[in-house]
Protein backbone atom coordinates (compact mmCIF):
# COMPACT_ATOMS: atom_id res chain seq x y z
CA UNK A 1 0.00 0.00 0.00
CA UNK A 2 1.21 3.09 -1.13
CA UNK A 3 -0.34 6.72 0.05
CA UNK A 4 0.61 9.95 -2.34
CA UNK A 5 -0.73 12.88 -0.77
CA UNK A 6 0.24 16.69 -1.57
CA UNK A 7 -0.84 19.87 0.87
CA UNK A 8 -3.84 22.15 -0.31
CA UNK A 9 -4.76 24.63 1.56
CA UNK A 10 -6.96 22.37 4.28
CA UNK A 11 -4.17 20.15 4.97
CA UNK A 12 -3.94 16.19 4.78
CA UNK A 13 -3.78 14.18 7.62
CA UNK A 14 -3.52 10.26 6.80
CA UNK A 15 -2.28 7.86 8.87
CA UNK A 16 -1.26 3.47 8.03
CA UNK A 17 -0.55 0.44 9.60
CA UNK A 18 0.70 -2.31 7.69
CA UNK A 19 1.42 -5.97 8.22
CA UNK A 20 2.75 -8.41 6.13
CA UNK A 21 0.85 -12.17 5.41
CA UNK A 22 3.03 -13.84 7.84
CA UNK A 23 1.66 -11.22 11.15
CA UNK A 24 5.03 -9.61 11.26
CA UNK A 25 4.20 -6.00 11.94
CA UNK A 26 5.48 -3.71 9.80
CA UNK A 27 5.88 0.44 9.46
CA UNK A 28 3.38 2.39 10.94
CA UNK A 29 3.43 6.23 9.61
CA UNK A 30 1.24 8.88 10.63
CA UNK A 31 2.00 12.28 8.46
CA UNK A 32 0.24 15.78 7.50
CA UNK A 33 1.11 18.25 4.81
CA UNK A 34 -0.44 21.88 5.06
CA UNK A 35 0.09 24.40 2.82
CA UNK A 36 0.79 28.13 4.14
CA UNK A 37 -2.00 30.18 5.14
CA UNK A 38 -3.91 31.46 1.92
CA UNK A 39 -1.25 29.62 -0.67
CA UNK A 40 -0.82 26.32 -2.28
CA UNK A 41 1.64 23.96 -1.19
CA UNK A 42 4.86 22.83 -3.04
CA UNK A 43 5.36 19.80 -0.62
CA UNK A 44 4.90 16.49 -0.98
CA UNK A 45 4.94 13.37 1.04
CA UNK A 46 4.48 9.77 0.30
CA UNK A 47 4.27 6.92 2.36
CA UNK A 48 4.01 3.49 2.47
CA UNK A 49 4.72 -0.01 4.71
CA UNK A 50 8.70 0.21 3.89
CA UNK A 51 9.44 3.50 3.28
CA UNK A 52 8.45 8.17 3.73
CA UNK A 53 9.40 10.22 1.53
CA UNK A 54 8.92 14.00 1.82
CA UNK A 55 10.07 17.04 -0.72
CA UNK A 56 9.96 20.27 -0.56
CA UNK A 57 9.52 22.05 -3.48
CA UNK A 58 11.52 25.72 -3.82
CA UNK A 59 8.98 28.33 -4.25
CA UNK A 60 10.20 30.90 -7.91
CA UNK A 61 8.90 33.77 -6.82
CA UNK A 62 8.31 35.31 -9.82
CA UNK A 63 11.87 34.28 -11.33
CA UNK A 64 12.57 33.20 -14.90
CA UNK A 65 12.90 29.03 -14.00
CA UNK A 66 13.07 28.06 -18.07
CA UNK A 67 10.54 25.94 -17.47
CA UNK A 68 6.92 25.63 -18.96
CA UNK A 69 5.59 23.75 -15.55
CA UNK A 70 5.08 24.50 -12.12
CA UNK A 71 7.21 23.71 -9.08
CA UNK A 72 4.29 20.94 -7.90
CA UNK A 73 4.74 19.64 -11.21
CA UNK A 74 8.21 19.10 -10.78
CA UNK A 75 7.66 18.14 -6.92
CA UNK A 76 4.74 15.47 -7.54
CA UNK A 77 6.77 14.15 -11.24
CA UNK A 78 10.05 13.41 -8.57
CA UNK A 79 8.27 11.87 -5.58
CA UNK A 80 6.57 9.39 -8.05
CA UNK A 81 10.07 8.57 -9.93
CA UNK A 82 11.73 8.05 -6.11
CA UNK A 83 8.82 6.02 -5.19
CA UNK A 84 8.45 3.95 -8.10
CA UNK A 85 12.02 2.90 -7.66
CA UNK A 86 11.71 2.35 -3.47
CA UNK A 87 8.80 -0.13 -4.66
CA UNK A 88 10.66 -1.92 -7.39
CA UNK A 89 13.99 -2.17 -5.35
CA UNK A 90 13.97 -2.22 -1.94
CA UNK A 91 17.92 -2.79 -1.47
CA UNK A 92 19.15 -0.22 -4.49
CA UNK A 93 21.58 2.27 -2.55
CA UNK A 94 19.13 5.72 -1.62
CA UNK A 95 21.62 8.24 -3.62
CA UNK A 96 21.86 5.84 -6.73
CA UNK A 97 17.30 5.83 -6.37
CA UNK A 98 17.67 10.16 -6.06
CA UNK A 99 19.83 10.63 -9.09
CA UNK A 100 17.62 8.62 -11.32
CA UNK A 101 14.58 10.03 -9.77
CA UNK A 102 16.37 13.71 -10.61
CA UNK A 103 17.43 12.03 -14.49
CA UNK A 104 14.01 10.67 -15.14
CA UNK A 105 12.53 13.79 -14.64
CA UNK A 106 14.93 15.66 -16.58
CA UNK A 107 13.28 13.40 -19.00
CA UNK A 108 9.58 14.41 -18.77
CA UNK A 109 10.56 17.90 -19.88
CA UNK A 110 13.72 18.04 -21.58
CA UNK A 111 12.17 18.78 -25.00
CA UNK A 112 10.09 21.13 -23.87
CA UNK A 113 12.23 23.29 -20.63
CA UNK A 114 15.50 24.82 -20.88
CA UNK A 115 17.52 22.50 -18.16
CA UNK A 116 19.97 24.44 -18.31
CA UNK A 117 18.56 27.10 -16.44
CA UNK A 118 20.23 27.60 -13.08
CA UNK A 119 16.62 28.69 -11.36
CA UNK A 120 15.07 25.69 -13.06
CA UNK A 121 12.54 24.33 -10.14
CA UNK A 122 14.27 22.17 -7.46
CA UNK A 123 13.12 20.84 -4.35
CA UNK A 124 14.56 19.29 -1.37
CA UNK A 125 14.89 15.32 -0.55
CA UNK A 126 14.34 13.43 2.66
CA UNK A 127 13.39 9.76 3.14
CA UNK A 128 14.00 6.88 5.97
CA UNK A 129 13.39 3.37 4.46
CA UNK A 130 12.56 0.48 6.70
CA UNK A 131 14.88 -2.49 5.30
CA UNK A 132 14.65 -5.54 7.11
CA UNK A 133 17.28 -5.55 10.13
CA UNK A 134 18.57 -1.50 9.05
CA UNK A 135 16.52 1.40 8.71
CA UNK A 136 18.33 3.56 5.72
CA UNK A 137 17.89 7.78 5.41
CA UNK A 138 18.79 10.23 3.17
CA UNK A 139 18.71 14.31 3.40
CA UNK A 140 19.33 16.61 0.63
CA UNK A 141 18.87 19.98 1.27
CA UNK A 142 17.29 21.40 4.34
CA UNK A 143 14.29 18.95 5.34
CA UNK A 144 15.59 17.34 7.96
CA UNK A 145 15.43 14.03 9.78
CA UNK A 146 14.79 13.61 13.49
CA UNK A 147 15.87 10.08 14.94
CA UNK A 148 14.84 8.33 18.21
CA UNK A 149 17.32 5.57 19.27
CA UNK A 150 15.73 2.58 21.81
CA UNK A 151 17.85 3.65 23.72
CA UNK A 152 16.25 7.15 24.41
CA UNK A 153 18.99 9.48 22.76
CA UNK A 154 17.90 11.95 19.67
CA UNK A 155 19.31 12.49 16.69
CA UNK A 156 19.06 15.30 14.06
CA UNK A 157 20.11 14.51 10.29
CA UNK A 158 20.82 17.58 8.56
CA UNK A 159 22.29 18.97 5.46
CA UNK A 160 23.37 22.58 6.47
CA UNK A 161 25.22 23.31 3.16
CA UNK A 162 22.79 26.07 3.10
CA UNK A 163 23.50 27.61 6.30
CA UNK A 164 27.66 28.34 5.80
CA UNK A 165 26.53 30.23 2.35
CA UNK A 166 27.30 33.91 2.22
CA UNK A 167 24.24 34.92 1.76
CA UNK A 168 20.65 33.21 0.49
CA UNK A 169 19.78 36.23 -2.02
CA UNK A 170 18.05 35.32 -5.28
CA UNK A 171 21.14 36.09 -6.64
CA UNK A 172 23.73 34.29 -4.59
CA UNK A 173 21.54 31.31 -4.52
CA UNK A 174 21.90 31.44 -8.21
CA UNK A 175 25.66 31.53 -8.41
CA UNK A 176 25.89 28.33 -6.22
CA UNK A 177 23.06 26.04 -6.53
CA UNK A 178 24.06 22.31 -7.29
CA UNK A 179 28.07 23.87 -7.40
CA UNK A 180 30.85 22.91 -5.39
CA UNK A 181 31.42 25.03 -2.17
CA UNK A 182 27.67 26.19 -2.67
CA UNK A 183 24.35 23.65 -2.09
CA UNK A 184 22.86 21.04 -3.64
CA UNK A 185 18.72 20.32 -4.02
CA UNK A 186 17.03 17.88 -6.66
CA UNK A 187 16.59 19.95 -9.84
CA UNK A 188 18.29 19.52 -13.06
CA UNK A 189 21.82 17.65 -12.05
CA UNK A 190 21.30 13.71 -11.21
CA UNK A 191 24.99 14.30 -9.22
CA UNK A 192 23.27 16.62 -6.59
CA UNK A 193 22.25 12.62 -5.16
CA UNK A 194 26.35 12.88 -4.43
CA UNK A 195 25.96 14.87 -2.31
CA UNK A 196 23.15 13.94 0.30
CA UNK A 197 23.61 13.20 3.25
CA UNK A 198 22.69 9.25 3.74
CA UNK A 199 23.01 6.18 6.48
CA UNK A 200 21.81 3.35 7.73
CA UNK A 201 21.44 2.01 11.64
CA UNK A 202 19.88 -1.44 12.75
CA UNK A 203 16.30 -1.42 12.94
CA UNK A 204 16.37 -2.91 16.79
CA UNK A 205 17.62 0.56 17.38
CA UNK A 206 14.87 2.84 16.37
CA UNK A 207 11.87 3.30 18.05
CA UNK A 208 10.32 6.56 15.95
CA UNK A 209 11.74 8.44 13.15
CA UNK A 210 10.23 12.31 12.27
CA UNK A 211 10.52 13.40 8.35
CA UNK A 212 9.84 17.29 7.55
CA UNK A 213 10.04 20.06 5.93
CA UNK A 214 11.81 23.20 7.13
CA UNK A 215 8.20 24.69 7.79
CA UNK A 216 8.10 22.39 10.39
CA UNK A 217 11.89 22.34 11.83
CA UNK A 218 11.18 26.17 12.68
CA UNK A 219 10.07 24.96 15.55
CA UNK A 220 13.45 23.61 17.03
CA UNK A 221 15.47 26.21 14.70
CA UNK A 222 13.99 29.33 15.17
CA UNK A 223 11.60 28.87 18.32
CA UNK A 224 12.86 27.52 20.76
CA UNK A 225 11.70 23.82 21.09
CA UNK A 226 14.26 20.61 21.62
CA UNK A 227 14.03 17.66 19.62
CA UNK A 228 12.67 15.88 22.11
CA UNK A 229 9.50 18.20 22.26
CA UNK A 230 9.24 17.91 18.81
CA UNK A 231 9.04 14.54 18.91
CA UNK A 232 6.80 13.92 22.12
CA UNK A 233 4.05 16.16 20.71
CA UNK A 234 4.49 14.66 17.40
CA UNK A 235 3.89 11.30 18.57
CA UNK A 236 1.07 12.18 22.01
CA UNK A 237 -1.32 14.82 20.22
CA UNK A 238 -0.33 13.63 16.29
CA UNK A 239 1.06 15.46 13.19
CA UNK A 240 -1.72 18.33 13.04
CA UNK A 241 -1.42 19.45 16.67
CA UNK A 242 2.13 19.92 15.55
CA UNK A 243 1.53 21.84 12.82
CA UNK A 244 -1.00 23.99 14.68
CA UNK A 245 1.97 24.79 17.07
CA UNK A 246 4.28 25.61 14.41
CA UNK A 247 1.38 27.97 13.25
CA UNK A 248 0.92 29.68 16.84
CA UNK A 249 4.65 30.34 17.23
CA UNK A 250 4.96 31.89 13.97
CA UNK A 251 1.45 34.26 14.76
CA UNK A 252 3.51 35.23 17.79
CA UNK A 253 7.55 35.64 15.97
CA UNK A 254 7.71 39.68 16.04
CA UNK A 255 7.52 40.30 12.31
CA UNK A 256 11.13 40.48 10.74
CA UNK A 257 12.64 38.22 13.87
CA UNK A 258 13.82 35.93 12.03
CA UNK A 259 14.90 35.13 7.84
CA UNK A 260 12.76 33.92 5.32
CA UNK A 261 9.23 33.37 5.02
CA UNK A 262 7.25 33.80 8.05
CA UNK A 263 4.83 31.32 7.27
CA UNK A 264 5.59 28.17 5.20
CA UNK A 265 3.79 24.87 3.74
CA UNK A 266 4.73 22.55 6.97
CA UNK A 267 4.99 19.00 6.08
CA UNK A 268 5.79 16.01 8.92
CA UNK A 269 5.59 12.29 8.65
CA UNK A 270 6.30 10.30 11.99
CA UNK A 271 6.92 6.80 11.74
CA UNK A 272 7.07 4.05 14.34
CA UNK A 273 7.45 0.14 14.35
CA UNK A 274 11.04 -0.47 12.89
CA UNK A 275 10.15 -4.15 13.68
CA UNK A 276 13.66 -6.06 12.05
CA UNK A 277 12.03 -8.63 9.45
CA UNK A 278 13.71 -11.02 6.44
CA UNK A 279 15.14 -14.41 6.06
Amino acid sequence: MVGLRRGYREGVLVEGAFGSADGTRLLQVSHISESAPGGVSDDCVVASERFVLVLDGATANGLATGCVHDVPWVVSRLAAQISGRLIADGEAPLADVLAEGIGAVCGLHADTCDLGNPDSPSSTVAMVRHRGAVVDYLVLCDSPIVIEATAGDVRLVRDDAMERLPGQSPEILRDVRNRPGGFWVASTEPEAAKHAVVGSIPAADVRRVAVMTDGVSRLFEWYGWSLGRLLGELADAGPAALVASVREAERRAPVGRFPGKRHDDATVALCTHFDPFGP
